[in-house]
């Protein structure tokens, strides 16, 4: 399978000529997309100054701060105009996903399943460097979602991941207007509810190396309300429409 790696970026300079390099070297079948929100300490050029840039690496320039969920569904519209790409991934730039886990989520993929999740709350909890506070909010907010939403899935907020193409093609991408946290799990959800199968691995999830968090209560707020109102929204319509399943 041919694989794209979907990368947001806001002032990633610090990170991401390592992480793209190491990533391209794992596997000859692997290409990466930088989705770049215009940050200001020049990430966008040193993106351009790569040497497998238009070949293996592609950048969306985006004129300014707009969030890490519409980032991605834009990364997503963009694999979905190439034929070619059969699976998509979502990964940070910042090393807290170990890219080398990037080969076991595709052998989930390539075994059948159609979304693969990096899990941090599979085997217990497998968080690095993380302080007590913030380790709290996720792995309650990972409870929360459960009961909420019905979803048997560990860890819903997660932001690695792999698609299989069908996913997104089944999933109304025009209607995502989630972001961080949330837009995590509607896009699960969005999967679940369709029958699309679903497989958690264990990884471990290091606190990024260098740089600032995006992490913010705008972001924690959402996330709170929004699995609320899919349930809310599957309890009115009594169906899912547009789907496989």
């Amino acid at each position: 399978m041919k694989g794209l790696i979907i990368i947001p970026t806001y002032n990633e300079m610090e990170n991401i000529e390592s992480i793209v390099e190491t990533v391209l070297a794992l596997d000859e079948r692997f290409r990466v997309l930088v989705v770049d929100d215009n940050s200001p300490d020049g990430t966008a050029a040193l993106v351009k100054a790569l040497p497998a840039f238009g070949e293996r690496v592609d950048i969306i320039e985006r004129p300014g701060k707009m969030g890490l969920g519409s980032a991605y569904i834009r990364g997503f519209q963009w694999a979905l105009e190439r034929p070619e790409i059969e699976c998509v991934f979502e990964m940070d730039a910042d090393f807290s996903h170990n890219p080398e886990d990037l080969l076991r989520l595709m052998a989930v993929v390539e075994n059948g399943y159609d979304l693969a999740l990096g899990s941090r709350y599979l085997e217990g909890v497998t968080v690095v460097n993380w302080p007590l506070r913030r380790l709290v909010l996720s792995f309650g907010a990972n409870i929360y979602t459960r009961i909420v939403t019905g979803m048997k899935i560990r860890d819903a907020t997660g932001g690695f991941k792999c698609f299989r193409r069908e996913v997104l093609e089944y999933i109304p991408l025009e209607l995502i207007q989630s972001d961080g946290y949330s837009f995590q799990i509607e896009m699960n959800y969005q999967a679940w509810k369709r029958g699309f199968r679903i497989k958690e691995i264990p990884i471990v999830f290091t606190d990024r190396r260098v740089g600032v968090s995006k992490m913010s209560k705008k972001i924690i707020f959402e996330a709170v309300w929004m699995v609320w109102r899919m349930r809310f929204n599957r309890l009115r319509d009594g169906r899912w429409k547009g789907g496989r399943g």
